[in-house]
């Protein structure tokens, strides 16, 4: 008797994630990306006619940017690649180029699909770039990261970039609804399920095709089974969508935006802004600390001595974040937050440090003022280092008219205090002390 091919259930569609049986084959039945892929769009346009330059998709996780490159597959006449930039190295590159090159010489176009092409160091993009230059390639790129930072700028100029948007809650809707009909999902059973409880598993998945389906997926096998019929229950939902996955790298770009919303957040004076914008860093996982720092920062370079009491909020934030961690210290926090979005509001700190930043760095190199250098040994005294010093508590307005600036400097201002909060109070100081050394300076002269 002939040997049996031995047939494992693994091997089988239906042992494959739901996402991956119902990626669709045709633009047709793609979900969202209408601004790209809606009738008359640019770029159904360019894969209807066959006719796709080489290109960037970046988006966040699950939005179908490698599910674009397979309907791309599918319709072009060209020879298609699949290249992991996870698994591949220079050595695949260029066998793979040689190749395209092959191709190139007997007529055939070469799509290369990258999938997390920002992964790719300089040096293995740049062994991409030739071969784009002379058409052996058509290339195909997916990042989750700004393209911006991530792919070289020789390579990203010969590329064109278009941005997926995370889906909408009615798109991942629709695409769960879709899922229960298909039977390539579960077509084949009756599940009873609420649409209220598909646009919960849509709000969840937060934009992620692919969160979306697993969670639906997760929800139906642990549904109420029946014969053919499955019963999702409102218990079992909760369990499956108990925690959500927020989208936030820490080391990209995310990570900068939203930081950068924060601090937007409370120098607009938005709490509510500023509170949301902490909780989303805070519960995906970013360091407490890192946004302390920030808030500190905050306080001088916004506040400053609008409300000197600022600063002394932030770093004790800082301190507590530092004594207790998470979970603890986000009210800590949310205080100074919440402290710093409602404080009168001033950048005299920054703007004071910013003037006297561009002049060191612009202005000769001159010498400290002989009288307010420092003079430990008799050699630094003899040489008049300190002469003529005035101690200021040795006078009765602890004041005195004695020149601190280089004489190029003389008169410069680079304090210029708001009139927010209690930084009137410090102009009002600042310009009797001015004025006060303006008169005796006139005295002595």
């Amino acid at each position: 008797m002939p040997a049996m091919d031995q047939v494992s259930l693994f091997d089988s569609d239906a042992s494959k994630p739901i996402a991956e049986r119902l990626r669709p084959h045709d633009l047709d039945g793609f979900f969202g990306q209408g601004h790209l892929l809606g009738r008359g769009k640019v770029l159904r346009r360019l894969i209807e006619g066959d006719n796709v330059p080489s290109m960037i998709f970046w988006g966040p996780p699950g939005v179908g940017k490698t599910t674009l490159a397979r309907i791309i597959a599918r319709r072009s006449k060209a020879a298609f690649i699949d290249f992991s930039a996870v698994t591949s190295g220079i050595r695949e590159i260029r066998a793979i180029m040689q190749q395209a090159e092959k191709n190139r010489l007997v007529g055939q176009r070469t799509i290369l699909f990258v999938d997390e092409i920002h992964r790719f160091n300089k040096a293995q993009q740049d062994a991409f770039l030739p071969f784009v230059e002379k058409g052996s390639i058509i290339l195909i790129g997916a990042t989750t990261e700004n393209p911006s930072f991530e792919v070289n700028g020789a390579l990203l100029s010969r590329c064109k970039v278009f941005v997926l948007h995370a889906l909408t809650p009615e798109d991942l809707a629709d695409l769960l609804a879709h899922a229960l009909e298909d039977p390539r999902g579960f077509g084949g059973q009756h599940v009873e399920i609420s649409r209220e409880m598909l646009e919960r598993i849509a709000a969840f998945a937060n934009g992620d095709a692919r969160s979306a389906l697993s969670t639906l997926e997760m929800a139906v096998l642990n549904g109420e089974a029946d014969g053919d019929s499955v019963r999702v229950t409102e218990e079992t939902l909760s369990q499956c969508t108990s925690r959500k996955s927020l989208l936030y790298d820490k080391q990209g770009e995310e990570h900068y935006n939203i930081i950068s919303a924060l601090h937007k957040s409370m120098r607009n004076s938005d709490p509510d802004a500023a509170v949301y914008w902490l909780a989303r860093m805070l519960e995906a996982g970013e360091d407490p600390l890192y946004i302390a720092r920030r808030v500190t920062r905050f306080a001088s370079e916004d506040v400053g001595l609008a409300d000197p009491r600022a600063l002394e909020i932030a770093v004790a934030a800082y301190q507590a974040c530092h004594f207790i961690g998470m979970p603890e210290c986000s009210v800590h926090l949310t205080e100074a937050v919440i402290y710093l979005s409602l404080a009168p509001k001033s950048n005299s700190m920054e703007v004071a440090y910013n003037l006297a930043k561009k002049d060191a760095l612009s202005q000769l190199d001159e010498p400290v003022p002989l009288v307010i250098r420092n003079a430990p040994t008799r050699l630094m005294k003899e040489l008049d280092y300190g002469r003529g010093y005035q101690y200021a508590h040795d006078y009765a307005e602890r004041l005195t008219a004695m020149q601190c600036l280089p004489d190029s400097l003389a008169g410069r201002e680079y304090y210029i205090p708001s009139d927010q909060g209690f930084e009137p109070r410090f102009a009002q100081r600042n310009e009797q002390i001015k004025a006060w050394k303006e008169e005796h300076r006139k005295d002595r002269g």
